[in-house]
């Protein structure tokens, strides 16, 4: 699908992710690049990366964060310097759940999709905050810097969204919302279309083994591709 690979760590092959973005701006094909700068996911469940975050952050002289984890520069860095004149603009998204804070007022583990289709998360809320390149350094030191003043602006939404004093405060984002339900109408169609092909599939012998076939060799072929795919 033309996905870009990185590592969590720094060492991952940025002469092949700039060719690949490259690629992508060659295409011309409208698209949306997103990166997730933590590396892996904020999970309260695993004290010890969010202290070893914690304590970098302090080693490194910057400011330390509650509710997300210090984000790492490079990815983001190859990503904006190699697309800087495709680009006009970066779009920051911070992503907050209702329902994921316990008695004790302590932050749970983001909902599953069961648990968000059993409306134990009643809403998903997204705060998009849209940034001009022009307002972006270019020097990965400074970007870097700039980065994480980012992620304190997303620390304190998420303060004010989980821990704020006074309740009428609490889950919601600042500034004007809109409400987007995701309606029967929507879903239903797409729903019982995938499940009416799978479930003729399934029914019959020569259906399960082009079933079993698909998934076997689209996932060795996929695999393939993406090794040798420049």
């Amino acid at each position: 699908h033309g996905g870009v690979y990185v590592k969590r760590s720094a060492k991952f092959n940025e002469k092949e992710m700039r060719e690949k973005l490259r690629a992508q701006m060659k295409a011309e094909t409208p698209m949306y690049l997103v990166i997730f700068p933590e590396g892996t996911r904020y999970n309260p469940e695993i004290p010890k990366v969010i202290a070893d975050s914690q304590s970098f952050a302090e080693k490194e002289g910057l400011a330390i964060l509650k509710h997300v984890l210090t984000p790492r520069v490079k990815a983001t860095h190859v990503a904006i310097d190699t697309m800087k004149d495709y680009l006009d603009a970066v779009y920051d998204v911070t992503v907050a759940y209702e329902g994921t804070v316990d008695h004790k007022g302590q932050r749970k583990l983001a909902p599953s999709m069961t648990e968000f289709l059993c409306k134990e998360c009643p809403r998903v809320h997204i705060f998009i905050d849209r940034i001009e390149l022009k307002d972006i350094p270019e020097e990965q030191m400074y970007m870097r810097r700039w980065l994480h003043e980012r992620f304190e602006i997303k620390d304190k939404l998420l303060i004010e969204f989980y821990d704020a004093k006074d309740s009428k405060r609490r889950n919601k984002f600042p500034g004007k919302s809109v409400h987007s339900k995701l309606s029967l109408k929507k879903t239903l169609p797409s729903l019982l279309f995938l499940g009416g092909l799978t479930a003729s599939m399934l029914l019959t012998e020569s259906g399960r083994k082009l079933y079993v076939k698909t998934w076997i060799y689209g996932t060795l072929i996929g695999c393939l591709w993406v090794s040798i795919k420049p």
